[in-house]
């Protein structure tokens, strides 16, 4: 456990929550989390803040993804097909990670993010309905090669936004409603960040005691935020999208600014 006040660890376990919050209604909150570890926690070498991120997020991901199987509609078994080469995929971006500058990358994120914000705003039917157009196969292999494999080597390589970005892709490939284009997307989320702690363990680069109290939170802000995002339907998880991609777009903008 790291030495840290009081003070500090409420407001890490209250960005936890929030996190778990966002994470569950269409991904992202490690745009919050992320930043309050690396503010809270100067000090601590940015591998154990990615580490006791990714130990604090799973718990967050797992709780709504278990509410979201009890209530939604979800293909668990195409799911988790989709997981598994996302989980693929980000070993492999983690690996040529060290390679790879973010400088580089940033700019093309934001031009993505940019068309995305676009698209949902002038396309407001987008994910309000599922499509009702039957899955053929080349889809469903689309869905796990790029959305599942693509995405899962952009988590490894760069990481912000990769659950929106899941989301979103989701609903594009397999004609899903924003609500059950979430649920699915937490438990690819799920296998993902199973893969990650794993490695960060396995390197000793978790701080587990903090962890462990930030986890409580993030679990209760992600079966919270599922909930809400199953009650209040695709409309309002289109509203948290469109603020999360545009936190992510104005937090990328000050990352390349300051570059």
């Amino acid at each position: 456990m790291p030495d840290i006040s009081l003070t500090m660890l409420i407001v890490l376990c209250l960005a936890a929550g929030a996190a778990g919050w966002i994470d569950a209604v269409v991904g992202g909150g490690g745009l919050l989390m992320l930043p309050a570890l690396l503010l809270g926690l100067p000090h601590v070498p940015a591998a154990h803040i990615l580490g006791t991120n990714k130990a604090v997020a799973i718990v967050g991901t797992s709780g709504a993804a278990v509410t979201y199987v009890r209530k939604a509609p979800v293909q668990v078994k195409s799911a988790v097909r989709i997981g598994l080469a996302a989980l693929v995929g980000s070993m492999t971006g983690a690996f040529f990670a060290a390679g790879i500058s973010s400088a580089v990358l940033r700019p093309v994120i934001l031009v993505v993010l940019l068309g995305v914000a676009a698209f949902v705003m002038f396309k407001p039917a987008f994910g309000t309905a599922a499509g009702g157009r039957p899955v053929t196969r080349a889809r469903a292999v689309t869905a796990v090669v790029l959305v599942g494999g693509g995405i899962g080597l952009y988590d490894g390589l760069f990481g912000p936004g990769t659950g929106t970005f899941l989301v979103l892709a989701l609903t594009a490939v397999l004609h899903l409603d924003l609500v059950t284009a979430s649920a699915t997307a937490k438990i690819v989320n799920v296998c993902t960040n199973a893969g990650a702690l794993a490695m960060f363990a396995y390197q000793g680069n978790v701080l587990w005691q903090l962890a462990a109290i930030m986890a409580v939170f993030n679990l209760a802000g992600g079966m919270i935020g599922a909930r809400m995002a199953l009650s209040r339907g695709s409309e309002f998880v289109r509203g948290v999208l469109l603020v999360v991609v545009f936190s992510l777009i104005a937090k990328l903008a000050f990352d390349q600014w300051n570059a």
